[in-house]
């Protein structure tokens, strides 16, 4: 067993909804076997208040998170990731800063809560399916057994989780 805490960075394009509930969820699910942070590489500025009300609805930390740059994790001085995932099929598709120390990556795509336009109801659903999913995919990471894999091992089940229920269209073809 290990002593180390992996760091994992979760990316989607605004850096204000699904990447931040991501944070959330896997800041209090890993049990400190898992420091997550997120960053967008055109973020809003601010973060959705939906997801903070669905982060506080399911117990989850909804204070302290702000919508940054993924610039800020490739400057001098910034944490060494050990994973990046991203949320959405826009940052996939982007190109991405060449991360220091060659993280794990993988797409776990999830549809965009805050792209969705109607009723307070079907705005709030949205944000829970999207929470639902990504604790999902985070559930099955935080239970691989991360120290004992080889890195080609992990690579393809950290992708594989990317397709579980949920995978947006990029996501599913992606296998």
């Amino acid at each position: 067993m290990t002593d180390k805490i992996y760091n994992v960075l979760f990316l989607c394009t605004g850096n204000s909804a699904r990447s931040i509930l991501a944070e959330s969820i896997l800041n209090k699910e890993g049990g400190g076997r898992f420091k997550a942070f997120s960053a967008g590489s055109q973020p809003k500025g601010e973060v959705n208040p939906h997801a903070l009300k669905e982060l506080e609805a399911l117990g989850y930390p909804s204070m302290g998170f702000s919508s940054k740059s993924w610039d800020a994790f490739v400057e001098p001085g910034a944490p060494e990731m050990d994973f990046i995932f991203t949320v959405c099929d826009s940052a996939a598709g982007e190109a991405c800063p060449v991360w220091i120390g060659h993280p794990m990556t993988a797409h776990w795509g999830v549809e965009d809560p805050a792209a969705v336009v109607g009723t307070e109801v079907e705005i709030q659903r949205a944000f829970a399916q999207a929470a639902r999913f990504l604790k999902n995919r985070i559930t099955a990471f935080i239970n691989l057994p991360i120290a004992s894999f080889e890195r080609m091992a992990i690579e393809q089940h950290v992708r594989q989780i990317g397709s579980l229920e949920g995978a947006s269209v990029k996501s599913a073809k992606a296998k």
